[in-house]
């Protein structure tokens, strides 16, 4: 099993997004990349604490590469848009992966170069790649949302 953690808006729908994936074996959602220990939802909503509202990915690399992942990732948000994603505004909700290894770093940095270069985006790539910072998991509540409302597919 390896991890990935990525950052692409509200976690609810990133979260639902990474668990149709075959290979994805578990999920979950928190915060990351933040200067507040232990911080609460509040404390990240508040906009103050530096987090990111992520997504921990525990994936099989004989199922899924992390280059797939990456491929979701860049499809299921808009990585132009800083600090927000739709009507959702902050830097929680930022751009951004977190990379466990040196060899993620590098992939992520690759993938981003060749969708630069693809056109696909009128405006430039935002998005952060950066070392894995500290996790923490968000409240029970927010695991799984989305499909604990029967809704399994990403919202928005």
């Amino acid at each position: 099993m390896e991890k990935a953690t990525f950052g692409a808006g509200c976690f609810w729908g990133v979260e639902a997004a990474f668990r149709e994936i075959p290979g994805v074996m578990a999920t979950m959602v928190g915060y990351s990349g933040g200067t507040t220990a232990n911080p609460t939802y509040a404390d990240v909503c508040s906009d103050a604490t530096g987090h990111a509202e992520v997504v921990q990915v525990s994936y099989d690399p004989a199922q899924v590469s992390f280059e797939q992942l990456l491929d979701v990732f860049w499809k299921i948000h808009d990585p132009t848009t800083p600090n927000r994603q739709g009507a959702d505004v902050g830097s929680q909700y930022r751009s951004v992966i977190f990379c466990h290894t040196p060899v993620q770093e590098a992939a992520a940095r690759a993938s981003q170069a060749t969708l630069e270069k693809s056109g696909r985006f009128l405006q430039p790539i935002v998005t952060e790649i950066v070392s894995a910072a500290p996790f923490y998991k968000a409240e029970d509540y927010h695991q799984r949302y989305l499909e604990k409302r029967g809704q399994t597919k990403r919202h928005g």
